[in-house]
Order: C-alpha cells, then sequence, then structure tokens
C-alpha cells in the first residue's frame, strides 16, 4: 500500500509541475510586449581604441610584460641510500636548481627509508637540465637516478 501512495504522490507532484509551468507560460503570452531598448554607438563600441591609437600603442613600444607564473615538475629519484634524509635530498638538489621540495619516501610500519623519493622543481622547463645534471650523481655514497614522475 505504500508503494502506491508514493507513486501517486509523486505523479500528483509532476501534474502540479505541469499545470504550474503552463501557468507562467500564459501569463509570459498575455503580457504587453517590451518597450524596445534604444543603444547608442558608444554603448557598443565602449571604450574601443581607433586603429590610429592600437598603432600609436603598438609603436610606443612593450608595456608591461605578462609572463604566466612557472609551472612545476615533479621528479623520482630512485637508489637513494638508507641515510639519505629529505633535508639532505634538498640541499644535493639545491646546489644547482631551484626547488619547491623534495621528500624520502618511508616505509609506513618501519619508518626506513624505501630508498626513492621526489622532487619538485619549481619550474618545469629547468626539470630536463635537473635530469642531465644529476642522474647518476652520487648522492650519500650511492649513485642516484633521476626521471620524471609518472602517475601511479
Amino acid at each position: 500500500m505504500s508503494a502506491s501512495f508514493s507513486k501517486r504522490a509523486r505523479e500528483q507532484k509532476k501534474a502540479e509541475k505541469r499545470r504550474e509551468k503552463r501557468r507562467r507560460r500564459d501569463e509570459k503570452r498575455d503580457m504587453d510586449p517590451a518597450e524596445p531598448e534604444i543603444v547608442t554607438q558608444e554603448d557598443i563600441v565602449g571604450g574601443l581604441m581607433s586603429p590610429e591609437e592600437v598603432l600609436a600603442d603598438l609603436h610606443a613600444g612593450p608595456s608591461v610584460g605578462r609572463s604566466a607564473a612557472p609551472i612545476p615538475s615533479k621528479l623520482f629519484i630512485g637508489s637513494l641510500s638508507d641515510d639519505t634524509t629529505s633535508a639532505s635530498l634538498l640541499a644535493h638538489f639545491e646546489a644547482d636548481f631551484q626547488i619547491d621540495e623534495a621528500v624520502v619516501i618511508k616505509d609506513r610500519d618501519t619508518g626506513r627509508s624505501r630508498n626513492f623519493g621526489f622532487v619538485t622543481v619549481t619550474d618545469r622547463k629547468d626539470a630536463a637540465a635537473v635530469i642531465d645534471t644529476l642522474h647518476r650523481s652520487e648522492l650519500d655514497g650511492r649513485e642516484i637516478v633521476v626521471r620524471v614522475a609518472t602517475e601511479r
């Protein structure tokens, strides 16, 4: 009995929505047409510069330089020593490049290093130079591997 009651209630609700929509449509139809809006050329054109003004502005030279913010790039660092910490990893990479973050990944249970980590280079344009320079370099007695990090 409960299912048929809820079904009937839904059908009544739909019918009420249809009636309301029909009522609004009829009200709109019965309204007087709105007065046309008068628009001037200035309203349409606004504060656009004339072609002469644009050329003069271009010949005046560059204005404030617009450059996008640098996009960071994450690098995978492998073959780390058990003694390598996030601080020593950061110091190794910061010596030559601008680095945002360096993290050595640790085992959840034991807290020991899993012998890999990640370094976030401030600008992705520098990532290739970081890889070329520091791949197979020595850190804490081990030759490290530096690659672009990929998603799992």
